[in-house]
């Protein structure tokens, strides 16, 4: 049996974080191998492009050159964490992927979506299932800035950037309904968590 591949998707403020920590401790629970993990990160050269791309900096990347630095993050995570982990027999939870990738990078720039599925075709890697946390930009958004991170470089662009992501965030589930499966992130947290490990045991099985 070979290991599952679990993404985590959503507009900042979504949630994401508090479902993937309840996600682990069910498969602790369940004495299920697992590794959490996140984009951009996971390994010690992405852990630094992470720092250059998600604080407010003065390099004033083009979008282009911006996606070619997430990919690169990419590449060396999927290299070193999530297909070993994946063909360890272990699930691994991750703290978004390409997804977030069309949506931040492409919706700005077709060019650096072109570029970006180029390069991740070449990975041969995608998850066997990814929960989209979709709820109030508003509200996710007053949840995201008041969070004590220096990393809230995408939140400083306002309500309407987070709008359009969460509608390309929208229209992504909508194209890959057979991996992609929309949780409605306004509920209770108890809640998201149920529909999510319903989800994946159905999956198991």
């Amino acid at each position: 049996m070979k290991g599952i591949f679990i993404s985590f998707e959503g507009i900042d403020g979504c949630g994401k974080s508090t479902q993937i920590n309840l996600l682990a401790k069910y498969f602790a629970k369940q004495k299920k191998s697992f590794v959490k993990t996140e984009e951009p990160g996971g390994t010690e050269g992405a852990n630094e492009i992470r720092k250059i791309l998600l604080r407010e900096n003065n390099f004033k990347w083009s979008v282009e050159t911006e996606a070619l630095l997430f990919m690169a993050a990419r590449n060396d995570h999927v290299e070193k964490v999530i297909k070993p982990a994946i063909e360890d027999n272990k699930v691994v939870i991750c703290d978004r992927f390409m997804d977030s990738t069309i949506v931040y990078q492409g919706m700005r720039s077709p060019q650096a979506k072109k570029l970006s599925l180029l390069l991740f075709d070449q990975m041969g890697i995608n998850p066997d299932i990814t929960f989209l946390i979709d709820m109030d930009p508003e509200i996710a958004l007053d949840r995201a800035l008041n969070r004590e991170t220096d990393e809230d470089r995408f939140e400083n662009y306002g309500i309407k950037f987070q709008r359009q992501l969460r509608k390309n965030f929208l229209d992504i589930a909508k194209k890959h309904s057979e991996r992609i499966k929309i949780i409605d992130g306004n509920q209770s947290l108890q809640h998201v968590a149920t529909q999510i490990m319903e989800s994946i045991e159905t999956l198991i099985k």
